[in-house]
């Protein structure tokens, strides 16, 4: 359902943030984001002189090179169209995210390495976003290595599980007990995915905690 019916208004500002995933054929992943502002009426800029309406005032790319451990492995920024001329001076800065990992944290470990004067407000903004789409694009990836490994747990019967030494011994050899199985990462994150919610009685049964 869309919003209700505003009141007779002008249109002034646009901000468009547009974010993706991708899967790379090397088994990386690239995360993306494209921000652009534009003004529905012409301004004035001492380094551009008129910025027309519908021409963007910020235009920003940043895309995250990350594995399937959230580590992220290249990075580029680019500033396509920015309200001061030494904008773009800063986009190399944003390279000492290279080893950074997206987990808890995160948002400190970016504004301790390009924030304030180090970096770009813009850019840093779109960094929680991304961690975000990060998760959503290796999801699919993440739940088929749980699916893999539950399998596997499954397949063992813990202690008493047995297999043979590989060489031409057939003694049978006891196997260390079989790892508990994890639930998904994304339990009790939201509302909508509590334990104890109708969501996760339906889908993650195993993991429910209602009554």
């Amino acid at each position: 359902m869309p919003l209700s019916q505003p009141v007779n208004r002008r249109h002034i500002h646009t901000r468009q943030i547009d974010l993706r995933g991708y899967e790379r054929e090397d088994g990386l992943w690239d995360i993306e984001a494209h921000l652009t502002d534009v003004k529905t009426y012409p301004i004035e800029n001492q380094w551009r002189g008129q910025i027309d309406p519908g021409t963007p005032i910020h235009d920003m790319w940043i895309r995250l090179t990350i594995d399937i451990g959230f580590e992220i492995k290249a990075i580029e920024a680019v500033m396509d169209h920015t309200p001061y001329s030494i904008c773009g001076d800063v986009a190399i800065n944003f390279q000492r995210l290279v080893g950074l990992k997206i987990a808890p944290g995160w948002t400190k470990a970016i504004r301790q390495r390009v924030g304030g004067v180090h970096g770009c407000t813009h850019l840093v903004e779109m960094m929680r976003p991304l961690g975000t789409v990060a998760f959503q694009t290796l999801y699919p990836a993440l739940e088929r290595r749980r699916r893999e490994a539950n399998d596997r747990v499954a397949a063992m019967t813990g202690t008493e599980a047995m297999a043979r030494t590989g060489t031409n011994d057939t003694a049978p050899v006891a196997l260390p007990p079989r790892p508990a199985p994890k639930p998904p990462a994304h339990l009790n994150t939201c509302h909508a995915l509590a334990a104890d919610g109708e969501v996760v009685r339906q889908h993650y049964p195993e993991w429910y905690t209602g009554g």
